[in-house]
C-alpha cells in the first residue's frame, strides 16, 4: 500500500478549523471502534490552536470517546509545561480542561528535563506502548505543521539527516524565529508508520516552500513525511496555497 496524498484548500480559518476537527473526530472514533483506543500526536504553534478550540466544544466534546484517546506530541521545546512556548501547555490550556481525557493517557515529552534526558525518557515512554513490531505506538493520526523553512515537528533543514537506525525521539537544537533552541522531536519513521498524517499550513510566507514540498522536494524535512501505509492530507489556507493554486 502506498501513501494516499490529498490537498484541501480552505477559504476561511473557521472552515479550516472545522474541517480538520471533523476529520480528527472521524479518524479517532473509527480507530476506537476497530481496536478499542486511538493514538493521536498533537502539534504546537498557532495554527492547531483553533482546531483544539473546536474539538473542545460541542459537538466534538460529546461525540468523541475521549477517554479512549492516547495523546502524544510530535515535538516539544525544552521548557517547563507551564511555559507559553510549551506545545503540551497549549493543549493543556485549550483542550484538556474541557474534555474527559484520562491523565494516564497523556504521554507528554518532559522538555523541562533537558534535551538528551527528555529524548531518552520519551523513547522509553514510546517503547512502553509499542505496537506491531515497532519500538513505538502506531499513530492513528498525527497533526503536523510546517515552517517557512520547510521544517516539520523539530526536524530542521541541515539539522537532520535521514537515518533508518535513528531513535524514534531525539534531542535537537534550532534557531527559528527567536524560539528556544533546545527541543525534542519524533523522527520520520514514527510519522511514516502513522495511519493518517494531517499537515496544517497557513500563511502567505509558507507558500513558496509548500509549493516545493508538494512538488516532491524531499530535501526538506516536511518532504520526508510519507506514511507508508497511510493517508497524507494537507490542510492549507488560500494564502499558503498561493504558490500552486
Amino acid at each position: 500500500m502506498t501513501t494516499q496524498q490529498k490537498v484541501m484548500i480552505h477559504s476561511s480559518i473557521g472552515g479550516f478549523n472545522r474541517t480538520v476537527a471533523a476529520q480528527f473526530a472521524e479518524i479517532v472514533n473509527q480507530a476506537i471502534e476497530a481496536q478499542g483506543f486511538a493514538n493521536a500526536a498533537l502539534s504546537g504553534g498557532g495554527t492547531p490552536q483553533g482546531v483544539y478550540a473546536v474539538l473542545a466544544a460541542e459537538p466534538y466534546r460529546s461525540a468523541i470517546r475521549w477517554e479512549s484517546v492516547h495523546f502524544y506530541w510530535g515535538d516539544e521545546r525544552c521548557v517547563p509545561p507551564e511555559d507559553p512556548e510549551s506545545n503540551y501547555g497549549q493543549a493543556a490550556a485549550i483542550l484538556f480542561p474541557r474534555i474527559p481525557v484520562r491523565k494516564e493517557n497523556i504521554h507528554r515529552i518532559h522538555g523541562e528535563l533537558g534535551g538528551e534526558t527528555a529524548a531518552a525518557d520519551y523513547v522509553r515512554e514510546l517503547a512502553r506502548r509499542r505496537q506491531a513490531g515497532y519500538g513505538w505506538p502506531v499513530l492513528d493520526i498525527a497533526l503536523m505543521g510546517m515552517g517557512e523553512d520547510g521544517h516539520t515537528a523539530s526536524l530542521f533543514p541541515g539539522q537532520f539527516v535521514p537515518d533508518p537506525d535513528v531513535a524514534p525521539a531525539i534531542a535537537v537544537t534550532a534557531d527559528y524565529q527567536g524560539r528556544p533552541a533546545a527541543r525534542v522531536t519524533l523522527t520520520p519513521q514514527v510519522f511514516n508508520t502513522a495511519r493518517n498524517v494531517l499537515f496544517l499550513v497557513a500563511g502567505e510566507k509558507k507558500a513558496p516552500v509548500l509549493a516545493k514540498v508538494l512538488a516532491g522536494n524531499s530535501n526538506l524535512p516536511a518532504g520526508l513525511i510519507h506514511p507508508a501505509a497511510g493517508n497524507l492530507t494537507w490542510h492549507v489556507d488560500r494564502a499558503a496555497a498561493g504558490g500552486f493554486s
